[in-house]
């Protein structure tokens, strides 16, 4: 597996050991070595044979469900009765056998119906079991590099959900969220997350959203919410707007944060804090130091009132971003740009936080975008776009990650996950003790990390973008509506 680019401070030393650690509400360790400490990597390693080995016994099930109720063996039992019983009774076995598949039927009309009435009445094929048994494994690797995750009170809440007990799950959380408080809790399981809405997935009565869960365990890209199994075609009819773009002029305390903006990375997102969330982007014009014209678009991420209001940064547009790249704020942007009658073939750098980077990946997927312009960069800060990839190739993709974040880790590939980005993405991760979450996602918490202790990831991002270097002499902001 290609290890990640994170800060190196939180890496262990070949040969030694990690220090002690007060985890939340255990005991503190003794000192000394660590006896019997799971090495991550192998956890990991172990969790993808098993992630393998599920899909695989889901796929059998589906073809021998499949070959039972095809047309062909109906023809089959015609001509030779006998043959097609003594086969049907030996693939029901396998399909239903503890010894077998479990009750391992899927795929088809028929299938799905018979998996669905198997869920119902707790009929858990083997694949379930493997695929529970992967999670777990992620879990316990992630546990290794995040002590709060080995509390007890945390472990009370894995082990729960891995057992699929969500009555003693939903305690759990209960005496997690008193001990620790609700922002506290959030951040001690945020590494996580995406493997605890899988098992949710996997193991409640819920036939529908079984989907997410096997996704997410094979690295994909979900196409459900992991609660109902709504599909992301009714977040189409939800978030329906063509898109608005309309020039305004900056208000008296965006002026003065613009004034000192420059081609930085902290500044940037001091840029996009001032901009706020409430539907406004900004569209930067620089002269260069080589003496090209290039440009910015700094895009802000989702308001957390309404889910859905007049602007396309809402909840609804969150997770619309995430599961298509056709959306209201990508329309909006596609409009600002025109708007402003940026030249065909300019070089554009996208800039974005939370559902700003996610609308900048999808900016940047588009073919006929990409193709209009020279989209150079796009950078992401707490955004989950790893299941996403640029039309061109030669886009430069540069992820900022807060491991405390959870956000980032809503696109399936948490700390835990086997799955890596493309070998030309640049991701920077941390973990940052100073915020639990939701104010670990704030922009003024990635900013006020990357200028203390993470200023060489500030430093080797500026350098990424140094071709943006140069003198401001154009920032004209936007106000995006859905329509």
């Amino acid at each position: 597996m290609t290890p990640h680019a994170v800060d190196e401070a939180t890496q262990p030393i070949p040969g030694q050991t990690k220090p002690p650690v007060d985890t939340l509400g255990a005991l503190p360790r003794a000192a000394g070595p660590a006896v019997g400490r799971p090495d991550a990597e192998l956890l990991i390693a172990a969790s993808v044979l098993l992630a393998d080995a599920a899909l695989t016994a889901k796929r059998a099930g589906a073809e021998l469900t499949g070959a039972l109720s095809s047309w062909r063996f109906g023809l089959a039992a015609l001509r030779r009765p006998g043959w097609a019983l003594g086969t049907a009774v030996s693939c029901a076995k396998a399909l239903t056998s503890p010894s077998g598949l479990g009750f391992g039927p899927n795929g088809g009309f028929v299938g799905e119906l018979a998996r669905m009435a198997g869920s119902v009445t707790y009929r858990r094929p083997a694949a379930v079991a493997m695929a529970v048994d992967a999670f777990a494994l992620r879990i316990e690797a992630a546990a290794v590099e995040h002590p709060n995750l080995d509390s007890a009170l945390a472990r009370r809440l894995t082990d729960a959900m891995v057992e699929g007990n969500r009555w003693e799950a939903l305690r759990a959380l209960h005496a997690l969220v008193e001990r620790l408080g609700v922002t506290r809790a959030l951040t001690t399981v945020s590494p996580v997350i995406m493997e605890l809405l899988a098992l949710l997935g996997l193991l409640d009565e819920n036939p529908v959203n079984d989907s997410f869960s096997w996704v997410t365990l094979a690295g994909g890209v979900p196409a459900t919410d992991p609660f109902f199994g709504l599909p992301s075609s009714v977040l189409r009819y939800l978030n329906p707007g063509p898109g608005r773009a309309e020039r305004i002029e900056p208000d008296s305390i965006l002026a003065k944060v613009l004034r000192t903006s420059r081609n930085d990375i902290v500044s940037y997102i001091n840029d996009i804090g001032a901009l706020g969330n409430h539907g406004l982007a900004l569209l930067r014009r620089v002269e260069c130091a080589d003496g090209h014209v290039r440009h910015v678009l700094l895009l802000p991420g989702t308001s957390f009132g309404l889910p859905s209001n007049s602007t396309p940064q809402d909840l609804v547009g969150a997770f619309d971003g995430s599961l298509r790249s056709d959306t209201t704020y990508t329309r909006a942007a596609q409009k600002l740009l025109r708007r402003a009658g940026l030249p065909a073939g300019s070089e554009l750098m996208l800039v974005g936080h939370s559902l700003g980077g996610l609308t900048a990946m999808n900016l940047a997927m588009d073919v006929e975008l990409a193709s209009t312009y020279r989209i150079t960069h796009v950078v992401t800060v707490g955004s989950p776009i790893d299941n996403k990839r640029p039309a061109d190739h030669t886009t430069q993709v540069i992820s900022l990650v807060n491991k405390h974040d959870v956000i980032p880790m809503l696109d399936g590939r948490g700390p835990a996950s086997p799955h890596d980005i493309p070998a030309g993405w640049v991701e920077l991760t941390w973990l940052d003790e100073s915020y639990d979450y939701p104010l670990s996602h704030a922009p003024q918490a990635y900013s006020g990390t990357l200028r203390g202790e993470m200023a060489h990831h500030r430093d080797r991002v500026n350098e990424l973008i140094r071709a943006y270097d140069g003198e401001v002499v154009g920032n004209q902001p936007y106000m995006l509506r859905d329509k």
